[in-house]
């Protein structure tokens, strides 16, 4: 009589990081999740939004949500440190490599920041919503984590401008960068508003950086009148 086959060992399971079983694997599943976490969060704001429901939209289940980031405040700081902190970086980047001249770093500064505000449309809601609004999450981790070195070279540049009679002096360098903020992440947040009123399928990310230059540069040159 022949031999039966040896018995098949049991399959063990892989120690380390889970599978998604649905949408990106497992080496793009966190990132997934912050995407669709920042999605959310700028549609209808960070306390509104259980963990439940990212995990229902990422198509994963919530133990893998857990798995990731543990709690939403994680979560959230996750979004800080791996999303929003990139972004004012790549801001301070390029203010140091536009060098000591104000209308050069303006003119670079404003240029990166709507840049990024194209490539990432959920950044204008969520400033709105998580940033100005009263309670919001993002407030006190901008403010500790995320703003004072993009904060402090805008006043830098401003102080060393006037310094040498080349800035309006009037110009108050600690608002700049509010100013700057104002006129750049405010009509992103806002174009459902005035699209609506004004016909504007000519007005591009390009026609508003030209725009946001030619405010602040003839306001901030210093005039004969001077």
């Amino acid at each position: 009589m022949p031999s039966s086959p040896p018995p098949t060992p049991p399959v063990r399971r892989r120690r380390g990081r889970p599978a998604s079983s649905t949408g990106p694997g497992s080496d793009d599943a966190r990132s997934h999740l912050l995407d669709v976490a920042l999605k959310l969060f700028a549609e209808q704001g960070i306390a509104a939004t259980p963990l439940s429901l990212i995990a229902r939209r990422a198509r994963v289940t919530p133990a893998l949500l857990h798995y990731y980031f543990g709690s939403k405040d994680k979560l959230v700081d996750a979004l800080v440190d791996e999303r929003l902190q990139p972004l004012s970086a790549a801001l301070g980047q390029r203010l140091a490599e536009a060098g000591p001249d104000l209308r050069g770093a303006l003119e670079a500064f404003v240029g990166a920041l709507l840049e990024l505000l194209s490539a990432n449309p959920w950044f204008p809601q969520l400033w709105l919503r998580e940033v100005l609004s009263e309670g919001g999450q993002l407030r006190r981790r901008l403010i500790e984590r995320i703003a004072p070195p993009v904060a402090h070279r805008v006043r830098e540049l401003v102080q060393q401008a006037q310094a040498q009679g080349r800035l309006n002096p009037d110009v108050e360098p600690r608002l700049l960068l509010v100013s700057l903020i104002g006129l750049t992440v405010f009509p992103l947040a806002a174009q459902p508003i005035w699209r609506a009123i004004f016909p504007s399928d000519d007005i591009t990310t390009d026609s508003l950086r030209r725009h946001v230059l030619a405010l602040l540069l003839r306001g901030l040159e210093l005039t004969d009148a001077h």
